[in-house]
């Protein structure tokens, strides 16, 4: 049968999961042998396999057990800044002890993704303080003032990989008290080898916090080692810092856009959201001229027409957003975006190009479907014109993600791991997604927000839109306020009817499941 008359089922999901256990490392988590990439797209296959199953008589917990035991050896290993926060861009080992000290934006924001829902799916406290720090890093260190963020920080500082993050005894003799060093020395590693040239140390949690033989309870040991991990970053601050890249690429910031607000949502900080905004609103007024986006801004001049992955990504990211906390001008924005790409960058069979049809003419131009160090443009496009077609009632957005999912058909069933992104359309596809719109004042309805988004659902999407929004399209126009607060519920475009209190949005939602 020809591609676009093939049936879509499950069948890549599973192929996936089967393919990614057999690559699975059951002894250090991850994929794959040295050098070692985090491979985000692989947890978020994983933890939506087991999400799927949840309920279920069998969930499927090893699908859970291999990606949150990735995501807790990473996040204690030399992979993650112990210091400031942040992970690097691999480990040159099997064990993530040694990185390659390149700090990427793309890396940190699909990390910083999936650690959120890797907490909302588990609770796991190592998760949520993950997201924290990151947050904050990406905040202190890689956000512009004018609201874009950074694209990288160098792997050198004085000619040498790494120098900026390593450390000698000494060094925490000198910078802390007595008590500070030995619980910092123990649960750092410093006890240990050295594990870097020139008898130097590059820090990872050697010791949990609960087996440290130098502190007497838990809290004591926390307190002790936050107090000595503030004065040694603080003295890190000091020295010769590595080369930042401080160009705003439009595409990268999306990923950050939507890892931010994510990572908002998960741990009720407005704050977070609010870096997010600062991003979103910088590229509207910076990068969108004439119903177009530009792809990078550095040296105050925007440049270059932008690509699937800029339009992809930030319209993403302004999805996220409204998830966190509406605002009518981000969808009209997503939705504008969306449109550029179905009448600039869509393949009549299906897919969409990296460039746009105005594009300077290449001798070959990509449809690009696999997930490489960032996500798949055509993946994220998918699931964006699903999430948003699903919302507004738009079938034109559903059927260009179907014919993108048809066109990716033959990639994805015969090399179904290399497509992590596209099997999360896919799922999307085979179970339209849960769409929660809720109307009213959102700070009166705070309690209904945080029960509709709490734990870890990727099928539901909920919104807030205030009582007073006016001239919503699509079917958002048919969600009007009523009373106090009314919520919305469907299941693709099937809609059940609407209800008035928490109570029964609470049974409504438990019947759906």
């Amino acid at each position: 049968c020809s591609v676009n008359s093939a049936e879509l089922t499950e069948q890549p999901i599973r192929l996936a999961r089967q393919q990614l256990e057999a690559s699975f490392d059951s002894d250090y988590g991850g994929f794959g042998a040295a050098p070692k990439f985090p491979h985000p797209t692989h947890i978020e296959s994983l933890l939506s396999t087991w999400r799927a199953t949840a309920e279920a008589k069998n969930p499927d917990l090893h699908a859970l057990y291999m990606a949150t035991l990735s995501l807790s050896r990473m996040a204690t290993g030399g992979l993650y800044d112990q210091l400031g926060g942040g992970f690097y861009r691999y480990s040159v080992d099997q064990r993530w002890a040694i990185p390659h000290f390149e700090k990427m934006l793309y890396d940190n924001a699909a990390l910083l993704t999936v650690y959120s829902d890797g907490f909302a799916a588990t609770g796991e406290s190592l998760f949520g303080r993950i997201v924290g720090e990151t947050a904050d890093w990406i905040c202190r260190d890689m956000q512009d003032p004018s609201g874009g963020y950074y694209a990288t920080l160098d792997a050198d500082s004085e000619g040498e990989e790494g120098r900026f993050y390593l450390w000698t005894r000494d060094q925490f003799d000198e910078l802390l008290t007595a008590q500070e060093s030995a619980v910092a020395r123990e649960h750092y590693g410093l006890d240990l080898d050295a594990n870097f040239e020139g008898e130097a140390w590059h820090l990872h949690a050697a010791v949990p916090i609960d087996d440290l033989s130098t502190a007497t309870s838990r809290t004591r040991a926390q307190e002790t080692l936050d107090s000595a991990r503030d004065k040694l970053l603080t003295s890190r601050e000091t020295r010769v810092w590595p080369g930042r890249d401080e160009k705003v690429l439009v595409s990268w910031n999306g990923l950050m856009i939507k890892a931010m607000a994510r990572a908002a949502r998960v741990l009720g900080r407005n704050d977070l959201a609010e870096s997010a905004c600062r991003s979103a609103d910088f590229i509207h007024a910076q990068l969108w001229l004439d119903e177009r986006l530009l792809a990078s801004f550095k040296d105050q001049r925007a440049r270059f027409p932008a690509y699937l992955d800029d339009y992809a990504f930030l319209a993403d990211g302004l999805v996220e957003l409204l998830r966190y906390r509406w605002r009518s001008e981000y969808l009209t924005f997503a939705c504008q975006l969306l449109d550029v790409l179905l009448a600039r960058f869509e393949d009549p069979n299906g897919g969409f190009f990296f460039t746009a049809d105005d594009h300077e003419t290449l001798i070959h131009r990509p449809k690009p479907f696999s997930d490489d160090a960032t996500p798949s443009g055509n993946g994220i496009a998918a699931q964006v014109l699903l999430q948003l077609g699903h919302l507004l009632g738009e079938t034109r957005y559903i059927d260009a993600a179907e014919r993108t999912l048809r066109a990716a058909w033959p990639a994805l069933r015969e090399h179904p791991q290399a497509h992590g992104t596209l099997l999360q359309a896919l799922r999307g596809f085979l179970a339209p997604p849960e769409n929660v719109v809720i109307r009213g004042d959102p700070d009166e309805l705070a309690d209904w927000q945080r029960y509709v988004s709490a734990g870890y659902n990727p099928g539901r999407s909920s919104f807030v839109i205030p009582a007073d929004a006016k001239q919503l399209p699509g079917l958002l126009a048919e969600r009007a306020p009523q009373g106090d607060g009314v919520a919305y519920i469907c299941q693709g475009m099937k809609c059940r009817a609407p209800v008035s209190n928490l109570e029964e949005l609470a049974a409504t939602l438990r019947s759906v499941a």
